[in-house]
């Protein structure tokens, strides 16, 4: 399929009930002809499955239709697409010890001889991207170029394949005929947790789809050329390594072959100190320099951003991470992660605050820091943070239960069993004339249905039934909600104003937008010029657009004389990073705004995160006036 389709299927495979063909429209950058279109030609691929459900609503994926056509498209010898058939050519080049002939590869593929001529302009252009060469000589073709980088194209190539998320280990068995990669997945994962490493399962993946690879190569007798510099006293992980791939594989690596697989299960699956004390691992493992560079990190990210990070604990394992890190930006082997978009998406603040970080790491080491690295960061903070969760976070309730042979007591027991970490239980009323104003919490949970009344009350059984649990949780859900929307309407109207909201702002690309709404703000002295460069400085970091509506550029320095936001509404999409998107709102803050920025940040995103209520903001905001209501009517719903 061509990547659009493809792109169709995944957005599809993301999305939970019905997509309509405009919505897809904008997040493809077509035109809802061309989404017909789409859907026609895939559904046409996949027959006699049907994958994709059309209706009045727009279009949904069959998925247990679309995981049997993967299932099935995986097993494929011959190609089904041109990019299918394009992939098979590289491969048989890359292969070929002596050259292909142009006839023979047209009567292989069943294509005419001016397909492949057309094919072979489109390798050129691939292998040109891997410091790999395209050799002519009559008839016959042929690859030039280091076997380091024909892996990588092979790599780079099966990932364009695969579907977005986690690579599949049985579609990487097939792929590279490696049988016995789950089982050497297992004994490597046995090995390494009794070596006392900590274990990156999301790194894991891309270095079995290396490691088979390598073995369908050295198959070939394609071998690493030159050693990669070992990592230090790895040698005895070198000859477990080396152990296991021939019980497995029943291939010997080459020394160059061993240390690359070495060099990257140290820089992206594994770091060493798992149990030992956190003192023990900063002196034993030579952090101490690195460890005082990342607490001084996240000193400031504390000040900047008032969120705690002081932690031993966190600091040290970031440290290691950070270490392997830099590691793998020095020989441009960067891990990917199949979290990014998700992690983005969920939890904007996290993932801005990982960007800060990046950014440190960035200055310090000379070294550029992806999206996919960046996330892996977001982890490290997100975990933490989850950890040090503050206890008055927690939605607190009443429980009103009339005495009877201490039954509540059972009651409150079960409730703390089953929602301690989202409820905090903090008075029990036994009587049944309770006064409303005796209830002070954010919830009350009652037996007495002459008491369930009002939104943030939940009639209960006396023996909680599962949809007791549930609808408290429901509620809880409610009311945090409620109080996010609450502070972010006190806080986010305050900073609008009618002279920097605009409709329909066109723009040639990201900096180009940042600049123009940036001009609004500098017109009105809220920002200087070092704000608006500070700002496309970030956007080079990593995309903010965090959904498929709404980018929310801003620099990392908070030095506007007040905060604000600089709004573009446009009826089209823009391109912006990987996403398109309807809304740009440049957002400055002041430093003694710091306070706001949790709350304006993570909940701006939340708010526009749905695709249809950002179609119906957009449809009725004609003017500022009119964007002020909507926006309210958004946040009250």
């Amino acid at each position: 399929m061509t990547d659009r389709r493809t792109q169709l299927l995944e957005y599809l495979a993301q999305t939970e009930g019905w997509t309509t063909a405009s919505q897809l429209a904008d997040r493809l950058g077509v035109t809802t002809r061309s989404v017909r279109s789409y859907v026609t030609a895939a559904k046409s691929a996949a027959a006699p499955l049907d994958i994709i459900a059309s209706s009045a609503e727009g279009y949904r994926l069959n998925r247990d239709a679309y995981a049997e056509y993967r299932r099935v498209a995986s097993r494929a010898t011959e190609p089904e697409t041109p990019r299918d058939r394009l992939y098979q050519l590289v491969r048989k080049l890359l292969d070929a010890t002596a050259g292909l002939d142009v006839y023979g590869l047209a009567d292989e593929l069943f294509v005419s001889e001016s397909t492949v001529e057309a094919d072979l302009r489109k390798v050129k252009t691939m292998l040109d991207e891997s410091t790999l060469t395209l050799v002519r000589a009559g008839s016959l073709v042929s690859v030039e170029g280091p076997e380091e980088n024909r892996r990588k194209l092979i790599s780079r190539m099966f990932r364009a394949e695969s579907a977005r998320g986690f690579l599949e280990i049985e579609r990487i068995q097939r792929e590279f005929d490696s049988d016995n990669l789950k089982a050497f997945k297992t004994d490597l994962l046995a090995l390494l947790d009794a070596s006392g490493y900590f274990v990156n399962e999301y790194g894991l993946d891309s270095v079995l789809l290396h490691v088979a690879i390598a073995v369908d190569r050295i198959s070939k007798d394609r071998v690493l050329e030159s050693a990669t510099v070992p990592v230090a006293d790895s040698s005895e992980l070198a000859a477990s390594i080396l152990t296991l791939v021939d019980r497995h594989f029943s291939v010997s690596l080459s020394d160059a072959d061993l240390d690359h697989l070495v060099l990257l299960l140290t820089t992206r699956v594994i770091t060493p100190g798992r149990g030992q004390p956190v003192s023990v691992q900063t002196d034993e493992l030579g952090l101490t320099d690195d460890v005082a560079f990342i607490r001084k990190v996240a000193r400031i990210a504390s000040e900047r951003y008032l969120i705690d990070l002081d932690d031993d604990e966190f600091t040290v394992r970031l440290a290691l991470h950070v270490r392997n890190l830099v590691a793998r930006a020095r020989i441009s082997s960067f891990s990917r992660n199949p979290m990014t978009r998700s992690i983005k998406t969920s939890y904007p603040m996290t993932y801005e605050l990982a960007v800060f970080i990046a950014s440190e790491i960035q200055q310090r080491e000379s070294i550029v820091i992806s999206d996919d690295e960046i996330a892996y960061i977001a982890l490290h903070v997100g975990s933490h943070l989850e950890r040090r969760a503050r206890r008055e976070e927690m939605v607190t309730a009443t429980l009103v239960f009339p005495n009877y042979y201490d039954i509540h007591l059972m009651m409150l027991r079960r409730l703390e069993r089953a929602l301690g970490d989202d409820v905090r239980v903090d008075k029990i009323i036994t009587r049944t004339d309770v006064e409303r104003d005796e209830i002070t919490t954010d919830l009350t949970i009652t037996t007495v249905a002459a008491l369930a009344y009002g939104e943030h009350v939940v009639l209960v059984q006396p023996f909680l039934t599962d949809g007791d649990i549930e609808s408290i949780r429901k509620a809880v859900a409610r009311v945090r909600r409620g109080e996010r929307r609450r502070r972010l309407t006190d806080d986010l109207l305050l900073y609008f104003s009618e002279d920097l909201f605009v409709r329909n702002l066109a723009a040639a690309d990201e900096a180009e937008m940042i600049r123009a709404l940036g001009d609004r703000m500098l017109a009105q002295g809220i920002i200087d010029q070092s704000y608006v460069d500070g700002a496309i400085d970030r956007e080079r970091m990593s995309s903010t657009a965090f959904t498929d509506s709404v980018a929310v550029p801003h620099s990392m320095q908070m030095s506007a004389t007040r905060t604000a936001i600089a709004i573009a509404v446009n009826d089209t999409t823009m391109a912006w990073g990987e996403n398109r998107v309807n809304v740009i709102a440049l957002i400055a803050f002041s430093s003694d705004g710091r306070s706001s920025f949790q709350t304006i940040f993570d909940q701006f995103v939340e708010v526009f995160s749905d695709h249809d209520d950002v179609q119906q903001l957009i449809k009725g905001s004609t003017d500022f006036a009119s964007f002020i209501e909507q926006l309210v009517h958004l946040m009250e719903a």
